[in-house]
């Protein structure tokens, strides 16, 4: 089933809910707001995303901070954007990358969090246990 289709099927519950109709005028309204609804789903994201696309929430000189980054779709902040891309916005850090103009040198991440993983790596001696795995693996 189509989500449009879905979400008219609640809708004429809902409505169904509170008032007595018949099964001609069920079926009748169920047309009507599923129709209404492709309508307003074939445009709505269209003109919604290119307004996206064209302007960012956040500059990038803003958006990457040493405590924080912020997504430049939606403005929200964290530590890093890899997973609120794919969760929230469904793409890819490099699509995200591609359509901001954002430099493979550019971390997604704050430079704080990243300095504590790398620190935290180093103590714990990850480097030297790669080394270590990757000598055993050719032997």
């Amino acid at each position: 089933m189509s989500k449009f289709l879905e979400m008219a099927v609640e809708i004429v519950s809902a409505h169904a809910s509170t008032t007595q109709m018949s099964k001609e005028d069920l079926v009748a309204e169920l047309a009507e707001i599923h129709n209404a609804l492709k309508q307003l789903g074939e445009e709505g994201p269209a003109t919604e995303g290119e307004a996206k696309e064209a302007e960012p929430a956040i500059s990038i000189k803003k958006a990457f901070g040493k405590d924080k980054v912020t997504c430049m779709i939606c403005g929200k902040s964290m530590t890093t954007l890899g997973r609120h891309l794919r969760m929230v916005h469904q793409m890819t850090p490099a699509e995200y990358r591609k359509q901001f103009n954002i430099p493979r040198s550019q971390a997604l991440a704050a430079k704080n969090y990243s300095e504590q993983r790398k620190q935290m790596a180093i103590e714990r001696g990850l480097g030297e246990k790669l080394a270590q795995a990757r000598a055993n693996k050719k032997s």
